[in-house]
């Protein structure tokens, strides 16, 4: 007989390290033709944070995102970065590329300002312009001010962000970041198989920066939550309790044909001081997967599973116990 379940599970999850002590610096450093070098110690392990941090610089100094070139992640060229973990790269390195953007947009308006006929306090940089906020068809390409300054002005700017904790604020983010799952699925009381067959995954991006990153972050930790909830088993009882995968071929990881029906949700209330309100969304977006199925599996067939993954044998046992008491 098939059973069908459902399940909910929310979770707040800190940014970077607990306590502060976890910096992040970034430079630029503008080009004659107008374009940018950003230069970053974080490091792209494929969750697109060389795109967004790009953008945020491109947002600050108001150019174009492809006029900003990224030199990231070669520790003998670039600067220190805390690390990629702890979901932190967004929030803090992008801190600390908004401080180096200020440096480079303070040299710049020192530059265009006698032109401009205006003072460095009434410029801004916009649509690949430095003009004046209150007279905006007052304005000077970025590209011509870096071109006539050559080599005899270094248009350089440093930044470099660390949270320090207080007391009662331990997180970079004192709201933290949340998410939320709801999952359905259906048991087969005779075959212990769980088949999870939708879940509605919501997050708290604070400010979505790149929505369409964000969403297929979300995407991606949704199907690792799926592969810790039912199939990652390191040490199945079956066929022998010391059975260990000793390759991919044998852990088994969820692939395309094993997701569910899917839906995402990015929900933005900015936070306390992420660039633009932006919170992370990378480790939390695969932690309410699991207990929002072992949930549903309890709503289903009324047991719950107390270890992950729910196989089909932790099911079946956990049936004939309830059956038994």
């Amino acid at each position: 007989m098939k059973k069908k379940g459902k399940g909910f599970a929310a979770a707040f999850y800190p940014i970077g390290l607990s306590g502060g002590g976890d910096p992040s610096q970034a430079m630029i450093q503008m080009q004659a033709d107008g374009t940018a070098i950003l230069t970053l110690g974080s490091v792209e392990i494929g969750q697109g944070s060389n795109t967004v941090l790009a953008q945020i610089a491109a947002e600050e100094l108001g150019l174009d995102y492809e006029q900003i070139n990224v030199v990231s992640a070669d520790k003998s060229n670039t600067l220190f970065c805390m690390g990629t973990f702890a979901s932190r790269v967004t929030y803090i390195a992008g801190n600390a590329v908004i401080e180096a953007a200020k440096e480079v947009k303070q040299i710049l308006f020192g530059l265009a300002a006698k032109d401009l006929a205006a003072s460095p306090d009434a410029l801004e940089a916009a649509d690949g312009m430095v003009r004046v906020k209150e007279d905006p068809q007052r304005c000077k390409p970025i590209a011509d001010i870096t071109g006539a300054a050559g080599g005899g002005t270094l248009i350089v700017g440093r930044g470099a962000y660390m949270k320090v904790g207080a007391e009662g604020q331990p997180f970079c983010c004192y709201t933290a970041s949340y998410a939320g799952v709801y999952a359905e699925v259906e048991v087969d009381t005779k075959t212990g198989v769980v088949d999870v067959q939708k879940l509605i995954c919501v997050n708290d991006v604070g400010k979505s920066i790149n929505p369409a990153l964000a969403e297929g972050q979300i995407e991606g930790g949704a199907g690792m939550g799926l592969g810790s909830a039912i199939m990652e088993a390191r040490n199945p009882s079956y066929p022998k309790i010391d059975h260990v995968p000793a390759s991919l071929c044998e852990y088994l990881i969820p692939t395309t044909v094993d997701m569910p029906e899917l839906e995402i949700e990015q929900i933005e209330i900015a936070s306390d001081g992420g660039p633009y309100g932006a919170r992370a969304i990378g480790e939390m977006s695969s932690n309410c997967q699991a207990p929002a199925i072992i949930n549903a599996i309890e709503d289903a067939v009324g047991v719950f599973i107390t270890s992950l993954p729910a196989t089909p044998e932790k099911v079946l046992r956990a049936l004939v116990e309830k059956n038994a008491a």
